[in-house]
């Protein structure tokens, strides 16, 4: 079980890498980093592009293989 999950995460890590690295980049500075918006913006996932999704996805993928390997250990 521990391989399965070890592959998977190896797996997971590397798409994750990819998806980062093939985004556009914003122009928006450091304003862009922090938010640049306020806590209103209430349909902010309809606005997300298709890729960061998929990143968004894989981060979540990634954090819960994570703890998965951890509570096998």
């Amino acid at each position: 079980m521990r391989v399965l999950f070890s592959a998977l995460h190896i797996v997971i890590a590397i798409l994750l890498m990819v998806a980062v690295l093939a985004q556009q980049r914003k122009q928006g500075g450091f304003s862009g980093v922090f938010g640049g918006g306020t806590q209103a913006d209430s349909g902010q996932w309809q606005r997300f592009s298709g890729m960061t999704k998929v990143t968004v996805v894989l981060a979540a993928a990634f954090m819960i293989t994570s703890v998965c390997l951890v509570l096998l250990s």
